[in-house]
């Protein structure tokens, strides 16, 4: 079966930055439903649009295409006695930019100096350019219900709705929102 609009597609991916560090590597499969969900990057679903299980690429994504430039604006720091305490690096907050009609974004602890800390709303990966080594695992058609949902149902899937028949695993997920 090719890989089209309303498959489900099961890959396994290596994703490194422009120099061949590697970041990520899936354990399970990710698996998405393609054809334009938001379920994975736009520019994965191209390079895989029409394939067949086997098939393997190596891809590279621009931040533009994957988790936005850096935006320096997004990076606030806040007194400590603000936050819960302990507060340790790496621990995230949901708040809002300095605009007041802004989306509400997730900021990392990403440094504290004495009663000051450093938080960044920016996405880990904004700004840079990521390698993805692909290799479909599988292919099949979605089901009406994932269709209808937008996303993948049981195991390795997106969003289970209660079934009680899952074993509450979920495969590795590249989920992204647009940027704006």
């Amino acid at each position: 079966m090719k890989i089209a609009k309303n498959t489900v597609v099961s890959v396994h991916y290596k994703m490194s930055d422009a120099q061949g560090n590697l970041i990520e590597e899936s354990r399970d499969p990710m698996v998405y439903l393609h054809g334009g969900y938001d379920d994975t990057l736009p520019k994965i679903e191209e390079a895989l649009e029409g394939k067949e299980v086997g098939y393997e690429a190596l891809i590279q994504v621009e931040p533009a295409d994957a988790f936005g430039d850096y935006d320096a604006t997004l990076v606030k720091v806040e007194p400590r006695d603000r936050l819960p305490s302990p507060v340790e690096v790496g621990m995230q907050f949901e708040g809002t930019p300095d605009d007041p009609d802004g989306d509400s974004l997730i900021f990392t602890v990403t440094d504290i100096a004495g009663d000051q800390v450093v938080l960044d709303g920016n996405h880990p990966l904004a700004g840079i350019s990521l390698r993805f080594q692909l290799t479909v695992a599988d292919v099949r058609a979605a089901s009406d219900e994932e269709v209808a949902h937008g996303h993948v149902h049981g195991p390795h899937g997106h969003h289970h709705h209660g079934d009680e028949d899952d074993d509450g695993e979920e495969g590795d997920q590249f989920r992204t929102l647009p940027i704006q």
